[in-house]
């Protein structure tokens, strides 16, 4: 609701994109380290981001149904990217939603914060607790485990 609905980009104007702009900009990926509207000059650097649901659901807490019917959305971004190498799960529920795109059951790769899954066609998945308020308030996930991520990332795309 503060967010990309408001703004029309992902995790523009809401708590979560303070940290996942920040660290982009950091690690390279984005040309600032905050996204206020999607007409703000900042440009991500061979990143994209996206969501696992479309829609604003209640309590943002989506189901599964509605998981099922965005799916095809985050299948056909997946397949219309030149291969990309390297995608960041923020959260359960992206995680899943990555494999159900790429028609892998979930027992294919195990959620879990900082972890790297190979998956086919030289996909690698990675695991980030979700940068949510509620995660960083509660200290889940720290800044500090949030850029651990990035690092693995960063060798993962220069080992590549």
């Amino acid at each position: 609701m503060h967010g990309a609905n408001r703004t029309g980009r992902p995790f523009t104007g809401d708590f979560a994109g303070q940290l996942l702009y920040n660290t982009l900009h950091r690690y390279g990926f984005a040309t600032g380290p905050l996204s206020t509207s999607a007409d703000d000059g900042l440009e991500l650097i061979d990143c994209r981001i996206t969501n696992a649901v479309k829609c604003l659901p209640p309590q943002n807490k989506p189901i599964p149904a509605e998981i099922r019917t965005c799916n095809a959305y985050l299948r056909a971004e997946l397949s219309l990217q030149p291969r990309p190498r390297v995608v960041l799960a923020l959260g359960r529920i992206a995680h899943d939603a990555v494999l159900m795109a790429l028609d892998l059951k979930a027992s294919a790769a195990r959620f879990g914060h900082r972890a790297r899954h190979d998956l086919a066609n030289d996909l690698i998945l990675f695991d980030s607790y979700h940068c949510s308020r509620y995660n960083t308030q509660t200290r889940r996930l720290t800044e500090a485990m949030f850029h651990e991520v990035f690092d693995q990332i960063l060798i993962a795309v220069g080992a590549s």
